[in-house]
């Protein structure tokens, strides 16, 4: 197996991989802009789609897509199993979601974001057959600190300690969904705050692991590929991150039990993502508190993306303008 990037010699030049794949999001991101607030999710994300699979194809590397997105709503998708690349450089796993957030681009609404995260061949995760993941994400504070199979309330309180500051002060992010009912009014009872996302939890994961982020923890059932995206970033930022396959009837179940996934086993960052070689990438579709989305002055437009590399533990950011006679 070739390795993305075994050591930090300045000699290898595979850590250039995650600026290529920078290209592919802002292509999806730019290609979903005359979509956004048009109230048609499944057209911006075709059109995402389509982009990213474009220069995808231009990208020196063996790619194969572990974990897409689409099929839990039928809408377009990199496919799962899908070759991409050149073929030529490093044998990967990628997982894709050319927007997370179609809902909020559709309703021209924040964090909408468009990302690949990448690791060695063979270090994925494969939870495909299963839709949905109940997760636990917070930053480096949180490890070995809090864990999922504890009440809320209790792991706001431990994270609280672990941070220095008051269980009044303390907000966690977590999907405003009916399922999410009883867990919002445990955390509000545990004395914390919520910040109720409308969609889009990977930038709700990546948010509550990041240092002086508005939010300390994210929690709740969200799609099972941003659980693996997440934890290919959370990897970079050293933080904490747990998950607990959620299926929606016996036969989602079963069929996961098929695959060889454990519907009562807690997936620690280890087990969705093996290995410290991870790279993700994401790009601004609408603003948001990660990055901001496309905009458009003049002859340009702009984008801003975010490249994190666990092997180095760093957070670039990459603010690019196009013209926009190449684009739009």
């Amino acid at each position: 197996m070739v390795s993305l990037t075994a050591d930090l010699s300045p000699l290898r030049p595979d850590r250039n991989l995650a600026l290529e794949l920078v290209r592919a999001t802002e292509a999806a991101a730019i290609r979903a802009v005359p979509f956004i607030g048009r109230g048609d999710k499944n057209a911006a994300d075709g059109a995402a789609v389509d982009a990213m699979r474009a220069f995808l194809g231009t990208v020196d590397f063996a790619g194969r897509v572990v974990i897409g997105e689409g099929e839990k709503d039928e809408a377009p998708m990199l496919f799962n199993g899908e070759k991409v690349g050149t073929g030529r450089g490093p044998e990967c796993d990628i997982a894709v979601d050319p927007i997370d957030g179609t809902s909020l681009t559709a309703a021209g609404r924040q964090n909408a974001l468009s990302v690949i995260a990448v690791s060695d061949r063979g270090t994925m995760l494969d939870a495909s057959s299963v839709f949905y993941m109940d997760k636990l994400v917070t930053g480096p504070a949180g490890v070995g600190v809090v864990d999922i199979r504890l009440p809320v309330g209790e792991n706001i309180r431990l994270l609280a300690k672990a941070l220095g500051k008051p269980v009044d002060e303390m907000v966690v992010s977590v999907l405003n969904r009916p399922r999410h009912e009883a867990l919002i009014r445990e955390i509000r009872e545990a004395g914390a705050g919520t910040r109720l996302m409308s969609d889009g939890d990977v930038a709700g994961g990546i948010n509550a692991a990041r240092p002086g982020a508005l939010t300390d923890m994210c929690v709740g059932v969200g799609g099972s590929p941003e659980g693996i995206v997440t934890a290919c970033a959370i990897k970079a930022l050293g933080g904490h991150i747990q998950g607990r396959l959620w299926p929606r009837d016996d036969e989602e179940r079963q069929r996961g039990s098929d695959a060889g996934l454990d519907m009562d086993h807690v997936y620690e960052a280890d087990d969705l993502v093996r290995g410290n070689n991870t790279l993700f990438v994401a790009t601004g579709v609408t603003d948001g508190q990660l990055v901001r989305g496309v905009s458009r002055e003049g002859g340009y437009v702009y984008t801003e993306s975010v490249v994190l590399r666990s092997a180095s533990g760093t957070l670039r950011r990459v603010a690019s303008e196009h013209l926009v006679s190449k684009w739009l």
